[in-house]
């Protein structure tokens, strides 16, 4: 079985290394779409051609990042690919299997032969801390061990899919008989994919969340990026839109649950919103 991840970056080179990484120790292959990066992402992401990435693709940025847009790209790549399943995720994740003593590739054959055709995660969202506010570095996931779950719906994370199955009987617009069905993220800003036929597996696999290593990252990241405007517009990007440099600020140690390992991570009670927006 063939699994490709769908990976889109903009100035990304904190993360494409441990991301691109995990992904092929996890039986999976990547293929990049970089947003006109102007740091050393490129540069880094080269290096694992051949190695895990199987394909890397420019999409132009013209100054403004546009979600939207990426993620109808990756509707297409995935219609277009030869893989089995796609996986949908940004490079300041860590995506895990169920269990520490599997793949995530592993994984998702027993689901499709089970008949599942589609996988959620559940969220564990990493901090710096006001005891330990910087992690800027390539050890970030050794010293930056504080976390809380993160869930707004249910479910929060659906970005797993089986290639859904040709047609073979006649079906209204917009499905065209004989042809195959595209999986469809852009609806939901990339949190969970649909598609005719669609059986979720019913327990979540996992995700570590680094959503910044440090303020300075964060205002890198968030403060100085310019958003599509209709996008905030409808609601998209919610507090990454809307966060100031002096709005930024650190939960304590005490506010978050110490990490121990994969198979340990807590997902009872989760936060709904996340500390930076509770803080606008």
């Amino acid at each position: 079985m063939r699994v490709i991840a769908l990976l889109a970056t903009y100035n990304e080179e904190r993360f494409i290394d441990a991301c691109v990484e995990n992904l092929v120790s996890q039986g999976i292959e990547v293929y990049l779409i970089d947003n006109e990066s102007t740091d050393r992402t490129l540069e880094l992401a080269q290096r694992h051609v051949g190695n895990g990435i199987v394909g890397i693709e420019t999409f132009p940025r013209d100054g403004t990042y546009r979600w939207r847009a990426i993620l109808e790209r990756k509707e297409q790549l995935a219609d277009e690919l030869d893989a089995d399943w796609f996986m949908h995720l940004d490079t300041d994740e860590i995506r895990l299997p169920p269990r520490a003593d599997t793949t995530l590739a592993e994984a998702f054959a027993e689901l499709d032969g089970r008949g599942y055709n589609a996988v959620n995660f559940s969220e564990f969202t990493f901090m710096p801390t006001q005891e330990a506010p910087d992690h800027d570095h390539g050890r970030f996931q050794e010293t930056m061990r504080w976390y809380y779950p993160y869930k707004t719906n249910s479910p929060h994370g659906l970005k797993a899919w089986r290639k859904p199955v040709r047609s073979t009987r006649r079906l209204t617009l917009p499905l065209i008989a004989g042809r195959r069905e595209t999986a469809r993220i852009a609806w939901s800003g990339g949190h969970r994919v649909r598609f005719r036929g669609l059986r979720a597996y019913p327990h979540s696999f996992r995700m570590r969340h680094y959503l910044f290593l440090s303020i300075p990252h964060a205002i890198e990241k968030y403060v100085e990026r310019r958003y599509d405007a209709e996008e905030v517009d409808s609601g998209w990007h919610q507090w990454r839109a809307r966060v100031t440099a002096s709005a930024l600020r650190l939960p304590s140690t005490s506010e978050l649950r110490p990490y121990e390992s994969d198979d340990l991570l807590d997902p009872s009670d989760p936060r709904r919103q996340h500390y930076v927006g509770q803080w606008l």
